[in-house]
């Protein structure tokens, strides 16, 4: 008997117990914490503690913007035996910039939505718009595919990760700069990144993505079980 249920035990994923575990949510550029409300509070229901947060993401280069972002949210899930992290494409590099500088003793598992892992083509085109440092700030201009692309200078993953991309567009003129499929402003390529767990397409625009229940099912599923749903 106790061998049948060793083999039951080695044959499923490893599940986080989420009455144990924290999640921060990191939303992405030009975005503001509302945006991850419908997220957060469905995390929330399946148990898990949440810290949704809220940073300047125009104000200042992501190097500035890491650490006053994630430090006091990782002080916030102090006592938990796991945090989690859920990001929305600025918020992943931010979480990849963090992560690959300062130890998370009791990290568990990284969820994230659209990243541009390896810039964007549509950054590459916008820089050279006039206005286009106004409005995206210094962020945004490390987020292209160039000399200044920040995300491409971080490295592979070296923690649980899976990856969201969505395939759908509302932004026709945009898709004309992205390489193959894309959710109008990331390519599924880009959002790609060595050591990833896990990488699964839906149809969703970039900015829906954190507010399609499908895709939320996934991020929670991912949570638990560190892989994503295909049945």
């Amino acid at each position: 008997m106790k061998i049948v249920i060793l083999a039951l035990l080695i044959s499923f994923p490893l599940t986080a117990d989420a009455r144990s575990a924290c999640v921060i949510l990191l939303h992405g550029l030009l975005l503001s914490d509302g945006w991850m409300e419908k997220m957060e509070k469905a995390i929330a229901r399946a148990g898990f503690a949440t810290v949704n947060v809220d940073y300047p993401s125009t104000k200042y280069p992501i190097e500035e913007l890491a650490g006053p972002a994630i430090a006091p949210a990782l002080d916030r899930c102090q006592g938990y035996d796991e945090v989690h992290f859920v990001a929305h494409s600025l918020g992943s590099i931010l979480v990849r910039y963090y992560l690959g500088r300062v130890p998370v003793e009791n990290l568990g598992r990284v969820v994230m939505l659209g990243p541009p892992n390896k810039g964007s083509e549509v950054a590459d085109r916008l820089e050279k718009v006039p206005g286009f440092h106004l409005v995206f700030g210094d962020a945004g201009m490390q987020l292209g595919t160039g000399r200044q692309s920040l995300p491409k200078r971080l490295g592979a993953a070296d923690f649980d990760l899976g990856v969201i991309a969505g395939t759908c567009s509302i932004h026709p003129i945009f898709s004309r700069l992205l390489p193959a499929a894309d959710d109008g402003v990331v390519s599924v390529e880009s959002t790609r990144l060595q050591g990833m767990h896990d990488h699964l397409q839906m149809r969703a625009t970039h900015l829906f993505l954190i507010r399609n229940k499908a895709v939320i099912d996934q991020v929670i599923h991912y949570l638990r079980f560190g892989e994503f749903n295909r049945l």
